[in-house]
């Protein structure tokens, strides 16, 4: 009998230990949600006026490789050019506002 207590006591006390241990979940700061943008291409020849001009005008030496347009809020046009060898991507309201992107 001695035996039949002495090892419940044994397996008690080892799974004890196992029910007392904490858990903490991985908890993360916060959510980064990346909204990738809807371009649609379009031919050079199409672009307004005034963004031709303040292409132009801001950068004589480029060569305009492709040009994008998004029109869900607002014309937007998105601009893939070759300033001095190295290529650059700009982007421009329909007034030929530059618009600074992140």
């Amino acid at each position: 009998m001695k035996k039949v207590v002495l090892t419940a006591a044994i397996i008690l006390g080892g799974l004890s230990t196992y029910a007392t241990t904490e858990f903490s979940p991985n908890q993360t700061e916060g959510i980064d949600i990346t909204v990738q943008e809807e371009y649609k291409e379009i031919k050079a020849e199409t672009l307004p006026k005034a963004v031709k001009d303040a292409l132009a005008k801001d950068f004589p030496s480029a060569t305009l490789d492709k040009a994008y347009v998004k029109e869900v809020k607002q014309v937007e046009y998105k601009l893939e050019i070759t300033v001095d060898g190295a290529a650059a991507t700009v982007y421009a309201d329909k007034d030929g506002n530059w618009i600074k992107k992140e």
